[in-house]
């Protein structure tokens, strides 16, 4: 029988952090510059190795309260993907464990060890459902099924395969609309119809009435109470996410 090395590898974890802006009413990913090597100065998904004592789950919020300073329950991290590629890093063998993490209100950045810059850089649904993330003159795309990074510039590509670790989790998110939105999180622990039918125009999910999107959406959203409002008119109403998981139950 033949014999091959085992392979000792890295574990990382990998956060795919979303956020909405109110002010704008975009969505937003954080991405961080990198300040060491390998890929040195180039834009990345904020990572940290999975201690020995701890689950990935758990190593996922750690990142958020040691980075921006965060206490997130269990619900707002959702596993995405494990990406084991030999040459995804080229330094060492490393395993990505990457999840994706619905930040409950929008929050100012300060780098952090390990990164020169801490950035939200905002969604934007380009044509053949590709998906950018924009920042001034940066912007970062989601790629095809078979498509490869071969673009060696910082400012046309992530680090490592995080422009592949987006793709996935901007279709999770697309293809989770219908039934488990959790990207609506990031609208804290209450949101307008009008609000939730924008998020998901973003991704390219046109609702054109508060009607019939609250019919379609009526086992997953709750009516809590109606917004604050001075003057004349009704005042919105305002519903929360009910999704049970096998983990858990969202309801905030």
């Amino acid at each position: 029988m033949d014999s091959f090395p085992l392979e000792r590898p890295y574990i990382t974890i990998t956060n795919v952090i979303w956020s909405f802006d109110y002010d704008t009413q975009q969505v937003k990913v954080l991405l961080i510059k990198r300040a060491d090597e390998p890929f040195k100065n180039f834009w990345a998904l904020p990572e940290i190795l999975l201690r020995e004592d701890e689950s990935a789950h758990e190593a996922s919020l750690r990142l958020i309260k040691e980075k921006i300073g965060l206490s997130l329950s269990d619900v707002h991290a959702e596993q995405l993907a494990t990406f084991t590629a030999p040459d995804r890093n080229p330094d060492f063998r490393a395993l990505s464990l990457s999840y994706m993490i619905f930040l409950p209100k929008y929050v100012n950045l300060v780098p952090g060890s390990g990164a020169i810059e801490a950035e939200w850089f905002t969604l934007e649904k380009i044509k053949n459902n590709y998906f950018g993330l924009k920042k001034g003159d940066l912007f970062f795309k989601t790629l095809a099924e078979n498509e490869y990074v071969t673009e060696l510039d910082s400012q046309k590509r992530l680090a490592f395969d995080h422009n592949w670790i987006l793709t996935v989790a901007c279709h999770r998110i697309v293809n989770k609309l219908n039934y488990q939105p959790t990207i609506l999180l990031t609208l804290g622990s209450s949101f307008t119809l009008k609000t939730a039918r924008h998020v998901y125009g973003i991704f390219g999910q046109d609702e054109p009435d508060n009607s019939n999107f609250l019919q379609n959406n009526k086992k997953i959203f709750e009516l809590v109470g109606e917004v604050d409002k001075k003057g004349p008119g009704r005042p919105a109403k305002k519903f929360r996410l009910l999704i049970s998981f096998s983990r858990c139950r969202i309801s905030l």
